[in-house]
Order: structure tokens, then C-alpha cells, then sequence
């Protein structure tokens, strides 16, 4: 790969390209692994099907894979007149042939996973079809986006995903599964390609003004979404990021991107231009953080920490991470509403998972102020009054402004009051979290949370040496 420009980001990329760049050794060792697969696959699959083929797909079939990243992904391609039940069957089969010792594993539907010789090895069946329009699953999309990036992808073009990838792993942003939501390799790919380079690409994402779209085939507004999950399939999208499939016009590429990672892309790309260096290509985790310091740290801050831990439930964790979510969001809200005020929170799953909340507010008043309707709203605001007149426990009804108001009794006047009680299945909670948290649950509240330090020590840490 050719660099252009004599100054400090050319030598920094030169550099960083030398370090990423498989070595001839790595790429035999790869090249040896992926041809005995492929060979294997071939054979296992044509005997039971003779019109099925064999694929290599991904980073190392478009010579785009970083020093270090050994996956080897074999793809096994039916005719479209088999059916889904004979796929999965011949599919699996096919694969314990190609990688005996692998195991099963499901996304839409089950493929073989397991190690060769070193090398991380995916054998997945798909569909061989015509068009990516076509697709019955999310995978038989994997073979188009191989093809289109093979023909247009020269060596130049491959060192720059090579360093576009660094650069994205560092910052922490790479990976398209629902717990980083970040870039994918194929939109990695995409973006060099449509930028012409690693170099292009930043000077471009540092003055980027999301909603940005870029539709690399020029498919026009007929591209709109059609993604499971977007509701209205003819609404176009609206993501941050849009990146429209030059394979497939209804798929926004970087649909999975959140708002927040294009943000972090952008301002290290901006660091990245303004002050070049090696350090930039590499990851900088925080030290984990002991109980000591995790009590020195939170009477600095003279917040109130609330953890609730689960039984991590058994599930993926593009299954498992936006449950969480959901549940984190439902916790703050709830908090929120009851006037604990949450000034941040996280959710983090290894063998349990956590729901953390950091509390301005940790106790409120034995009342609170309840609005009724306007008095002028004759019915509701006479039922409101009625309602309260002769309740000994309350402070009015009275007229506050336009309103009636009554001062009530608070039903918990702390936040591990609520959280403690059977109100906390109030909260809006992912499905298998609640299911979870009926079976069982610890609530740590204040220095208590420092329980929390042995398994999750390092998310601790960076919550608390938060960074862009």
C-alpha cells in the first residue's frame, strides 16, 4: 500500500500498516488451512447435493484481515430448491465433516464452529441465489458482499481497511453485535471503498453532520428500510450512519451503528489528524479497579451507587445485551420518576449481570407533591377533591396555582427502599432479566457495590475514567 504525504500521519499509518499486515508465513498458514476446508466442505457437501459449492467469504477471502485474526469463514451454498429442514440437516452435517471436533451453534439458523490448526473456523450453509434481493436469511447475503468487494478492492484499498480496522478496534468501536454497535467489517470495507482510502475516510468522517448517506450504486431514494425490526418497511432510513447495501437497496449497512460510536468515530478521527500517533492505534484499558480505590473514588463524588445483580441469563449476546438495555433504560426511568435523580448509568454481564444506576438523590421527604387536574375541569378536578377531602393522611386538597394539590405520603422514600420491593417488577425490564430477577437478585447500595469489584472490575474502571 502506497501512502501519500510526507509528514507525521504518513509515517504514523506506514507504520501501523507494517504492524497489521500479515506476514508471507501467516498468509501460507491461512492459505494452507483455508484450501484443506474448502476442499473438505466441497466434497462432503456435493456428495449429498451435486449442485451445492463452496465458499470462502469474509476478511480473508478479500484479503482484508488484520495480523492476528485468524477466522476462516467456509460458507456452503445450497440450490434454492432445497428446503430450510434439508439445509439445517445437510448443513450441520456437512460441517462436523469439514471440522471434526466442531460444535453447533445457532443464529438464524445452526452452523458448525470450532479451531484448526490455529484458526478461529466457521462452517455456515446458505442459500446460493441470484440476486441479494432474494435472500431467506440474513447469511445468504455474506456471498454478495464477498463478490462485490473482490472486484473492486485492490492491494492499496486492502492495507487501508487494514488500518481502517486498527484504528476502529482501538477506539472500540468495531463490531457490528448488539453489545458494541459499532462498524462491521463488510461497513469498514465499504466506507475505504467509498472514500478511496483509510486517510480520505477520516478527513471525511471529521466534518460529517449525521444523518450521512452514502449509497456507494447509486440506488436513489427507491432505497428505503426493510429491516425486521424498522416497523414501517417503506419509511426511509433514519439512522446516523447510512450506508445503502450496493448488494441489496432495502439494507442500510450501518443500521447497527449507534449515534454514539459515529460520535466517538468522529473525534478520534479528529484527534487522529490533529496530533498523529502510534498510541492511537492501540487500545488503552484501565487498570480494574480495586474495592479501595472504588471507595476512595465514590466519596469523591458524593453520589449514591445502586447495583442490582442477576443470574446473567443463558442466552447470546445479541440476545442478552439488548434485554439489558431495555432494562437499564426501564431502572433510570423508574428512578427517575420517584425522584432519585440518576446522574449515569451501565448495565455489564459476565456469569451475572448488573443494572447500575449512580444517584444524585439516594433519599426523598416522607411527602410528596401531587397535582390535580385545573380547577376549572368540573368533573375531574371535583372527583380529584373528593377523592383526598377527608383522607386524615394528607396534607390538603389546596389550590396551588390553577390547580388542586394534595401532599401525600411518599410510597418509598428510598431508592433501595423501592428497589428492594416487589414494586422493582414495576420497572420495565427485558423478558429473561425479569425472569431472572423473579428467581433471585443482590441489591447493593453505597460502598456495598465494592462486592462488585472481582468480576467487573475493569467496566468500574471505565466508568469512572470515562472517555470519549
Amino acid at each position: 500500500m502506497s501512502i501519500d504525504g510526507d509528514d507525521r500521519l504518513a509515517d504514523v499509518l506506514s507504520t501501523v500498516l507494517a504492524r497489521v499486515e500479515p506476514d508471507a508465513d501467516e498468509r501460507a498458514a491461512m492459505q494452507a488451512v483455508a484450501a484443506d476446508l474448502l476442499e473438505r466442505a466441497e466434497a462432503a457437501v456435493t456428495e449429498r447435493h451435486p449442485d451445492a459449492d463452496v465458499m470462502l467469504v469474509g476478511s480473508t477471502a478479500r484479503d482484508t484481515w488484520i495480523s492476528g485474526d485468524r477466522d476462516v469463514d467456509v460458507f456452503v451454498r445450497f440450490p434454492p430448491a432445497v428446503d430450510r429442514e434439508t439445509l439445517e440437516r445437510d448443513g450441520l452435517a456437512v460441517g462436523h465433516e469439514t471440522l471434526p471436533g466442531g460444535h453447533e451453534e445457532y443464529a438464524e439458523h445452526p452452523y458448525v464452529t470450532g479451531e484448526r490448526d490455529g484458526f478461529a473456523v466457521d462452517v455456515v450453509p446458505c442459500y446460493r441465489l441470484d440476486d441479494a434481493t432474494d435472500i431467506r436469511s440474513a447469511v445468504d447475503r455474506t456471498p454478495f458482499h464477498t463478490t462485490y468487494l473482490q472486484e473492486r478492492l485492490d492491494e492499496d484499498l486492502a492495507g487501508s481497511v487494514r488500518l481502517a480496522k486498527a484504528f476502529l478496534k482501538a477506539i472500540g468501536v468495531y463490531g457490528s453485535d448488539l453489545r458494541t454497535r459499532g462498524f462491521s467489517g463488510y461497513l469498514t470495507e465499504l466506507l475505504v471503498l467509498e472514500y478511496g482510502g483509510f486517510r480520505p475516510l477520516i478527513e471525511a468522517a471529521a466534518d460529517w453532520h449525521p444523518p450521512v448517506r452514502l449509497d456507494p450504486e447509486d440506488h436513489g431514494e427507491t432505497a428505503s428500510s426493510r429491516e425486521s425490526d424498522a416497523g414501517d418497511a417503506e419509511r426511509p432510513f433514519d439512522d446516523p450512519l447510512i450506508v445503502i447495501d450496493p448488494t441489496d437497496p432495502g439494507r442500510n449497512v450501518a443500521a447497527v451503528c449507534s449515534a454514539e460510536n459515529v460520535a466517538r468515530f468522529q473525534h478520534y478521527a479528529r484527534a487522529l489528524l490533529a496530533d498523529p500517533g502510534l498510541d492511537q492505534f492501540e487500545s488503552d484499558e484501565p487498570a480494574p479497579l480495586a474495592p479501595a480505590d472504588l471507595e476512595a473514588v465514590l466519596a469523591d463524588r458524593a453520589t449514591t451507587p445502586v447495583a442490582i445483580r442477576l443470574d446473567a441469563p443463558d442466552l447470546v449476546d445479541d440476545q442478552l445485551y439488548p434485554q439489558l438495555e431495555r432494562s437499564r433504560a426501564g431502572l433510570v426511568d423508574a428512578l427517575n420518576r420517584r425522584g432519585f435523580d440518576v446522574c449515569r448509568s451501565d448495565a455489564w454481564a459476565d456469569d451475572s449481570a448488573v443494572l447500575w444506576a449512580e444517584l444524585a438523590v439516594a433519599e426523598r421527604p416522607a411527602v410528596e407533591h401531587h397535582e390535580g387536574p385545573p380547577v376549572a375541569v368540573r368533573e375531574h378536578a371535583t372527583d380529584f377533591f373528593d377523592a383526598y377531602a377527608d383522607d386524615p393522611a394528607v396534607y390538603g386538597p389546596f389550590v396551588d396555582g390553577n390547580r388542586y394539590v394534595v401532599e401525600r405520603e411518599r410510597a418509598f422514600r428510598s431508592a433501595a427502599a423501592f428497589l428492594d420491593s416487589d414494586a422493582v417488577f414495576e420497572i420495565r425490564l427485558g423478558a429473561h432479566v425479569e425472569t431472572a430477577l423473579e428467581d433471585t437478585y443482590e441489591l447493593l447500595v453505597g460502598d456495598d457495590v465494592t462486592a462488585l469489584c472481582d468480576e467487573f472490575g475493569g467496566e468500574l474502571a471505565a466508568y469512572f475514567d470515562p472517555r470519549p
